[in-house]
Formats: structure tokens, C-alpha cells, sequence
């Protein structure tokens, strides 16, 4: 690889792992809080317990421990009028104390509390009133199931603490922590497949392990499921598996869409570096996944499992959209104006949509028209961000989705570390903006310009991103790695040469195919 020694500022070849004190800033900052960068002739990899990995997975254990401590103040119950236990939301403790989790109130909303199973039991919300109308389980297949499974597990704790000496709280709570555990789990794994991702650069995965936005959002809903099926997908392409890599991605999809975006990525690299077949193995495998786990239910349960996509054209536009923000700092009325109950916001569908196409347009043209095939990761993050960034809802826990893409894509830790910081503290307004005025709480404008904020700097990340594609040579990855460590090289083919930094040319053995000229 291509390092910078401690202090020098020649650009020379070594062999080895990138050594992230001698060239990203801000390790160079905080590492002189345990003495200075790596020295010139310091041993490295010769710890057999204390490798990168184990290292960037206790890093990761720290951060869910504190998220899940900021969850803990809404998992507080008291004792009612009558003695019984109690959930403790007065007051609006849920927004005061910055605690929420969709995983708190769904326990009762979706009924997970007397057994009923998803997509088949429905129940009538505001029954009586003429907004009546019959609900069911509103999420992708996997994930309905996935809550349902933990309520009985939460049964069965329940059940066994009666008799034995074990722990015990109220049912909600025993949910709450027993989908901790597996949110928690499937973030050690994405975290784990972004470490592998990158052997000469593992301390990249660190990014991931101590992102604010997992210490705020792994337990604010359920997408840590789906970042981690995605990211175990993207390594098993890496590792020359595009089946496993589409049963991963397919299976991720089921439980939220976002993976499934990845599969035009995974074609337009494809089609550049001339492996057709591996990305359509890839693709045909994640559909067949996708359709495997939801046909079962479709054909059983049809209104039910549809109810996830009536949900989505029937919501208007959410206050993390830009189309809200919009519509409050102009007075515009929205593309359909007053919507009815129910009514659902056809412009607005559209035309996201059509922002949605163009902006897969877009980086279909970027990705044939760029000098060198384009990395994987980099087409991933684009892709997904312009799918927040034009859609009309931008749930907080969403962000989840880039983090894995954006330490792929653009492994510059200050910048960020910043982005994520930004994108975190967005929950800070969002929960005095709920709380309200009236209750202490802050008027929509704060809450609203941290959303621009927060898009204005993806934007910014998607901007260099882009140029990281147009010139290879500002790519860190092809700065100091091979082509594109995200897909499988082919054996016999010669790699195109490492661009240094400064233009130079450094031979390296190489095995990936060389790029298809525009």
C-alpha cells in the first residue's frame, strides 16, 4: 500500500494495513492523548487478542451500552392508583428525556401485547369516530415478524421469571430489551462486515462502531436488521459469492426496502467492469429472496400485507421531508393542497418518484460516462441518499441506512464524524418540536433548519462522492488499495495501476479487470 510516515510528508510503498495516525487528521489529533502517531519502526499486528477487529467490536459494545442507556429513562414504571405497575410516560417523559422508541408504543399499538399475529388480526383504530378505519401490521414482512417473535420470547421470560429466580419488569420493558439484544447484534454484525470490507484499512470500521447516530438510533426502531443484511451482502459479493450476496440483500429487503436499492449499483459495476454475470446472479437472487419471504404472506394475507404500502401512498408529507420544510418556511400548501383523511397526496407520490428516477438517471450516466469503473460503495451511497434526500419521508433511524455506505465510500473521518454529529443531534430539536410550545417545548423552525442542515452537508458528502468517481485520484481507496475491494476480483486479469496522491503511478500486482472505456 501507500502510507505516509509520522512526520514525513514523502509518499512512499509499504505492505500492510493503513495506519490511520499517520494519515487521517483526526486520529493524528486524538492520538496524541496516548503519546503521538505510530512510530516509524513500531511492531504492528503482533497482538494475537487484541486485533483491529475485536478492538473496533468492543468499540461498538461500548456505544450500544450507552444508546441503550439512553433509552433506559422510558423503560422507568411506577406504581398506578390501584398498585399495579405502570409505564412512565407522564409528563411527556418520552420527549423530555429524549427517550423515544417506536419499540415502546408499537408493543400495544399493534396489539404484540395479547398474541396477535401480523397480517392476519387486525384492529380498528379510533373506533366510534369518522376516522375509523381496520389496521394491520404496518412493516415489511420480516420485521413484523421479527417483533412478534420477541413478544412471546418476552411471554416466555415472563413465564419462566414466575418460577425462577430471574429478572423481571413489566412486558413492554422484557420486549424492549429482548429486541435490544438482537438490534444490538445486528449492529456488531455490520459493524464486523464493514471490518472485513476493508483488511488494509480496518480501522475504518471504527467510524461505524462509534457513530453517533448509533449511539441516538439503534434502538429507535428496527432498521438496524437491514443495515447489517446489507453490509454482510456487499462482503459476501466482495468474497466472489453473489448468490449468499443476494440471499442477504433479498432477505434484508423483506425486512426494510433499502437494501434492494443496492441492486442498481450492483448492475451498473457490473456493466462496467464487464461481469454481467456475477451482477445478475446477484440481483436475480436477491429478487427470488424478496418474493420468497413475502409471497407466504401476500397469498395469505393480502389486505394485511399490503397495509405497508397503503401506509406509504397514503402518508402526506412527513416534517423530515424536505417538501415539509418547504411548505412551513414559504406557506406553500404542498403539491395537493388540504388532503382529506385517508386521502393520499398523488402529486407528492409522483413527483418523489420522478425526482427519485432522475436521480438514478443521474448516476447511471456518472457511473458509464466515469474515467475508471466505479466502486460499488461509492454508486451505493449515492443511490440511497438521493433516495432520502427526494423522498417524502426521512424518519430519524433512516440514517442508519448511510452509515455503513458512507465509511465504504468515503472513509474521511473528520468529515464524517461531523455529518453523523450533525445528523444526530437533528433528534435534539425533533423531540422539543413533538413536545411543543405549549409544553415547554420548540417551535417547528429549529427542528426544521437542523433538517436543512443535516441535508445540506449529505449533499455535500454525495457532492464529493461524485468527484471521487469523475477522479479516481482523490479516492482514498484507490489511493492506497486495489481497484475496488467491493467487488470480486477475476482471476487472470490484470489490475490497472494504484494512482498515488500527486499523480504518481505505483505498480502493484493486481488481479480485478481493467476499465471499460466510455
Amino acid at each position: 500500500m501507500i502510507g505516509r510516515g509520522p512526520g514525513t510528508g514523502a509518499t512512499r510503498v509499504r505492505t500492510g494495513r493503513v495506519v490511520p495516525s499517520w494519515s487521517e487528521p483526526l486520529a493524528i489529533a486524538a492520538s496524541r492523548l496516548v503519546g503521538g502517531p505510530l512510530g516509524r519502526h513500531a511492531l504492528v499486528g503482533r497482538s494475537r487478542f487484541w486485533t483491529p477487529l475485536r478492538v473496533v467490536l468492543l468499540l461498538a459494545v461500548a456505544v450500544l451500552a450507552l444508546s441503550w442507556l439512553g433509552k433506559a429513562p422510558c423503560l422507568q414504571q411506577y406504581a398506578g392508583e390501584d398498585g399495579t405497575p405502570a409505564l412512565d410516560w407522564r409528563n411527556n417523559r418520552q420527549y423530555v428525556a429524549m427517550c423515544y422508541s417506536d419499540t415502546v408504543p408499537l408493543y400495544g399499538i399493534e396489539r404484540l401485547d395479547v398474541g396477535a399475529l401480523p397480517y392476519r388480526d387486525p384492529w380498528v383504530e379510533e373506533p366510534g369516530t369518522p376516522s375509523e378505519r381496520t389496521r394491520y401490521m404496518e412493516y415489511p414482512v420480516l420485521t413484523g415478524f421479527f417483533q412478534w417473535t420477541n413478544a412471546r420470547l418476552a411471554d416466555g421470560w415472563l413465564w419462566l421469571a414466575e418460577r425462577l429466580p430471574l429478572p423481571s419488569a413489566l412486558p413492554v420493558v422484557v420486549y424492549f430489551d429482548i429486541s435490544a439484544t438482537w438490534l444490538a447484534l445486528a449492529w456488531l454484525a455490520a459493524v464486523w462486515a464493514v471490518c472485513r470490507l476493508r483488511p488494509s484499512r480496518p480501522w475504518d470500521a471504527a467510524l461505524v462502531a462509534l457513530s453517533p447516530l448509533a449511539l441516538v438510533h439503534v434502538f429507535t426502531n428496527f432498521d438496524a436488521l437491514a443495515v447489517a443484511a446489507a453490509a454482510a451482502g456487499l462482503l459476501a459479493l466482495a468474497r466472489r459469492r453473489p448468490v449468499l450476496a443476494g440471499l442477504l440483500i433479498g432477505i434484508g429487503g423483506a425486512a426494510k426496502f433499502f437494501p434492494m436499492l443496492l441492486l442498481l449499483p450492483i448492475l451498473l459495476v457490473g456493466w462496467r467492469r464487464r461481469d454481467v454475470g456475477t451482477a445478475l446472479r446477484t440481483i436475480v437472487t436477491a429478487v427470488a429472496a424478496w418474493g420468497a419471504v413475502n409471497a407466504p404472506v401476500a397469498l395469505a394475507y393480502t389486505p394485511g400485507w399490503w397495509e405497508f404500502f397503503r401506509l406509504n401512498q397514503t402518508r402526506p408529507a412527513d416534517p423530515d421531508s424536505l417538501y415539509f420544510v418547504l411548505s412551513h418556511f414559504t406557506g406553500w400548501p404542498g403539491f395537493d393542497g388540504v388532503l382529506q383523511p385517508d386521502q393520499p397526496p398523488a402529486v407528492l407520490n409522483a413527483v418523489s418518484l420522478a425526482l427519485f428516477v432522475l436521480c438514478c438517471a443521474g448516476i447511471t450516466v456518472l457511473a458509464l460516462r466515469a474515467p475508471r469503473p466505479p466502486r460499488l460503495a461509492s454508486l451505493g451511497f449515492l443511490v440511497v441518499a438521493a433516495f432520502l434526500l427526494v423522498n417524502k419521508v426521512w424518519s430519524p433511524q433512516y440514517s442508519l441506512w448511510l452509515v455503513p455506505l458512507a465509511v465504504l465510500a468515503l472513509p474521511h473521518w473528520r468529515l464524517l464524524f461531523a455529518w453523523m454529529a450533525i445528523d444526530a443531534l437533528v433528534w435534539v430539536p425533533r423531540m422539543y418540536y413533538y413536545l411543543t410550545p405549549e409544553n415547554k417545548g420548540l417551535p417547528p423552525d429549529y427542528f426544521l433548519g437542523t433538517v436543512l442542515l443535516r441535508d445540506a452537508v449529505v449533499v455535500l458528502l454525495c457532492v464529493l462522492v461524485v468527484r471521487t468517481v469523475l477522479r479516481p485520484s482523490t479516492d482514498p481507496l484507490r489511493m492506497f488499495d486495489r481497484d475496488d475491494p467491493d467487488w470480486p476480483a477475476r482471476p487472470g486479469r490484470p489490475r490497472l495501476p494504484v494512482i498515488a496522491a500527486g499523480g504518481a503511478r505505483v505498480s502493484v500486482p493486481t488481479t480485478s479487470h481493467p476499465p471499460r472505456t466510455p
